[in-house]
């Protein structure tokens, strides 16, 4: 450490010599106006001049001596924050007292602390991403390489009507999965981002599940599946914004259905007290393995149940928009066999 090197250091010596001399001087002139003469007079003048050089240089040290230990704890404290930053070393909390500098270097280190937390998010976040865009190409190039094999074979002048009707349609449903799939990954996207506004407001339990029912009508009409709906009072409501949840439960239904044997049954049960309003979803397939439950609403997970057209992002959409309207959903097995999904939709307790 170069101590005269500060700027300020060099002003504060140039100051202090300056001073020093200026109250020598002055001194001096002052006790010389004083009526003494002779030998006595000389020798006052000299103890005098002793005396004001050891008082100026009493403080001189005194000043320098504070400053050099003040500037000696600055390079130890810079030199920990170089090593902190190319090094990594943990930090040092036997070195914290009291005062400013000690102050500075514990706001010092918890800065880097935070960025140090931040800079670890940043790399597992990378490496999610990454992750997330090898299963969202993997899930988009199957459909569009069955897609490819199917028009290869829709070329084929030979080919029989019926077989290219046949065709048409998975090529279709293959369609509907793509888009479906794109659709999904967006909203996951914009929910991430936090720029979805929801219209939290009061709304019948009936008319969510009607309208989340609705879309899979087709569907469960063609494996002649039943939808069940027990509702206490039929009064029930939640609050929520009806669009985005139909959109949770409308996923959570569409996983029952892929689940459910044909000619099997979904049933619903609603339910409200004083504390939530609630959804009970079950069916009568196969139900989950147990190491599968705890991560059902993980983003791209697919259980050893899982459908071929399973891509694992449904139940994640429904727990993001869950939680941003203060409800919860849980899913376990059933003793007779299936899964059972509880959506809460949690009251407002404030008065």
């Amino acid at each position: 450490m170069h101590f005269f090197r500060n700027p300020e250091i060099r002003d504060s010596l140039m100051i202090y010599l300056a001073a020093t001399v200026f109250f020598s001087a002055a001194g001096l002139f002052l006790f010389a106006l004083l009526p003494l003469a002779g030998t006595r007079a000389a020798f006052f003048r000299l103890l005098l001049a002793i005396f004001l050089l050891l008082v100026c240089l009493s403080f001189g040290f005194l000043h320098f001596g504070i400053t050099y230990r003040r500037y000696r704890y600055l390079h130890k404290l810079c030199g920990s924050i170089d090593r902190m930053l190319h090094s990594g070393c943990a930090l040092e909390f036997e070195d914290y007292r009291e005062g400013e500098l000690s102050i500075l270097q514990n706001e010092i280190q918890k800065l880097f602390l935070r960025i140090r937390e931040q800079s670890s998010q940043l790399l597992a976040d990378k490496q999610q991403l990454a992750d997330s865009m090898a299963d969202i190409s993997h899930q988009i190039r199957t459909p569009l390489t069955s897609m490819h094999l199917l028009i290869s074979r829709l070329n084929d002048p030979s080919l029989p009507y019926e077989e290219r009707r046949d065709l048409l349609r998975q090529m279709t449903l293959l369609i509907h999965r793509i888009d479906w799939l794109i659709e999904a990954l967006l909203k996951m996207s914009r929910l991430d981002a936090g720029i979805v506004v929801f219209h939290l407001e009061e709304h019948s339990l009936q008319e969510l599940v009607r309208e989340a029912a609705a879309p899979l009508a087709i569907p469960m009409e063609l494996h002649c599946q039943q939808l069940l709906v027990e509702a206490a009072t039929g009064t029930e409501t939640f609050r929520g914004d009806l669009a985005w949840t139909v959109e949770a439960v409308g996923n959570i239904l569409k996983n029952c259905t892929e689940h459910t044997p044909p000619e099997g049954t979904i049933s619903i049960r609603i339910s409200e007290n004083a504390i939530y309003s609630q959804l009970v979803i079950e069916d009568n397939g196969p139900g989950f393995a147990p190491e599968d439950l705890p991560h059902l609403f993980e983003r791209f997970y697919k259980g050893k149940n899982a459908s071929s057209k399973s891509v694992g992002i449904g139940l994640a959409l429904c727990r993001m928009i869950l939680f941003r309207e203060n409800a919860s959903v849980k899913v376990e097995n059933r003793k007779e066999g299936g899964a059972r999904f509880v959506v809460r939709f949690y009251k407002d307790m404030a008065v």
